[in-house]
């Protein structure tokens, strides 16, 4: 990605990018694809004595939970952050999928949060909880904390959160005479 480093009050970038990784999440990956081997191998290569309704219920369920366990930590690898002029978009994984956009004019404020934990929020992933608001928690470590007009907030975990926390506050004020 990016360069963040600029001078403290200098210019901003016209799109700001940013993103965290979770490499934990690989080795999840793998177990997944363990699992769907595993499946694979039950059908295509078994001596099963036990009878045929054990043997699909044992595939299938290798399989699903493979699929799932894959899907499900490849989706959450990592987090990137785009905030341009008018909004910030959060999406997921390779395939950017969940995705979420935010016009910046929804925004009330953002706030660097130096400690996001996936146990705060009850692990990794797209979270909601009643009362912290919604995340995007891919690793622990800094992230952004927005505050939304509508009183909720939305957390993201994102390197270099304090960078996103100036741009996204600056494009918050309304611009000033002097200023271009």
């Amino acid at each position: 990605m990016r360069d963040h480093s600029h001078v403290e009050n200098g210019p901003h970038p016209e799109v700001w990018t940013g993103r965290a990784t979770n490499r934990f999440q690989w080795l999840l990956a793998l177990v997944g694809a363990a699992c769907l081997a595993l499946g694979i191998e039950l059908a295509v290569d078994s001596a099963w004595s036990s009878g045929v309704p054990a043997l699909v219920m044992s595939v299938v369920g290798c399989i699903a939970a493979g699929l799932l366990v894959l899907f499900g930590t490849l989706a959450f690898v990592h987090v990137a952050l785009k905030v341009d002029k008018e909004s910030l978009e959060v999406r997921c994984g390779h395939i950017g999928l969940p995705r979420r956009r935010i016009p910046l004019a929804h925004v009330a404020g953002a706030e660097f949060a130096p400690h996001v934990t996936p146990r705060h929020w009850g692990g990794w992933g797209y979270r909601w909880r009643p009362e912290k608001g919604t995340a995007v928690v891919v690793r622990r470590g800094e992230g952004i904390v927005l505050s939304l007009w509508d009183g909720h907030t939305f957390t993201i975990t994102v390197d270099n959160a304090e960078s996103a926390v100036r741009v996204i506050k600056d494009r918050l004020r309304p611009p000033t005479p002097g200023r271009a």
